[in-house]
């Protein structure tokens, strides 16, 4: 049987409002909606939402600050929803802890498309309870390089099966958890998936598109279109996991950018020295 999905709507506009909480429950959301932000970040608490959509322009205090305090208590999957279209928002956004954006206005048809999308990578990453994962278990190899023409790992890899692990870096799907030298690093779920994609994608390079296309749960070759927009959220995401781990991206120790092309992962430090 499906566990039941909750969603937390937080918008002023009362006509968008009601589209939010009908295209929510039609997809078998138990919806919890409100017009002020404060509530907002009640609600969270109380529910413990998989999934909140945010507008940034309320009353009482803006998307911005609700976004960041959800975020102390809550892995929800953060949608903001705006009707600016300044690059500036995006980025603030996404600093702040959303995991994606929603420029208004937007149809039924892809806001629940998009929600689809989300709420089948989170059920990938759930922790199982009855197989706990073992941060000590192998890594992937990060450190050979795949034969020509093979192509980049696609969303088909089972990459919540197994623990990663690089450079003092473990990345537990099992577990969805994240640990740096031992301690473990608090990350969104976009943050979470992105990482996980490199690390298993190893040296192969993962571009911009491809990663766009992993957090949409297409297949790596789908013929979608990703705008700039989309590849500039992925570049701000990557950014915020960067200080997070605290890693240089002059000499990364996990995240390696290939500049104009996207990411892949940094040489295990043993290889790098024995060269």
């Amino acid at each position: 049987m499906q566990e039941r999905r909750v969603a937390v709507v937080v918008e002023d506009d009362e006509d968008i409002r009601g589209l939010l909480e009908a295209v929510l429950s039609q997809s078998g959301f138990v919806v919890h909606a409100t017009a002020l932000g404060n509530d907002g970040i009640e609600l969270v608490k109380r529910n413990a939402p998989d999934l909140v959509t945010l507008d940034l322009g309320l009353p009482d205090i803006d998307g911005f600050e609700v976004a960041r305090r959800i975020r102390h208590s809550s892995d929800a999957h953060i949608v903001m929803l705006t009707a600016r279209t300044d690059e500036i928002d995006t980025i603030l956004g996404l600093e702040t802890g959303a995991d994606d954006f929603l420029t208004k206005p937007f149809s039924p048809r892809e806001l629940r498309a998009r929600v689809e999308a989300i709420m089948r990578r989170r059920e990938r990453n759930k922790v199982p309870g009855d197989t706990p994962a073992r941060l000590g278990a192998p890594a992937a190899p990060a450190d050979e390089e795949p034969p020509s023409g093979q192509p980049s790992p696609s969303n088909a890899q089972p990459e919540s099966t197994t623990a990663l692990g690089l450079n003092g870096l473990v990345l537990d799907s099992a577990a969805y958890c994240i640990e740096a030298e031992g301690v473990e690093i608090a990350v969104t779920p976009t943050e979470f998936t992105l990482l996980q994609a490199i690390l298993v994608g190893g040296r192969t390079v993962r571009t911009k598109t491809s990663l766009v296309r992993r957090l949409r749960e297409e297949d790596a070759d789908a013929g979608t279109f990703v705008s700039e927009a989309d590849e500039r959220s992925v570049e701000v995401h990557i950014g915020n996991l960067r200080r997070k781990l605290a890693d240089n991206a002059k000499a990364p120790r996990w995240i390696e950018t290939v500049r104009g092309v996207g990411y892949r992962a940094a040489r295990p430090r043993h290889a790098a020295h024995g060269a």
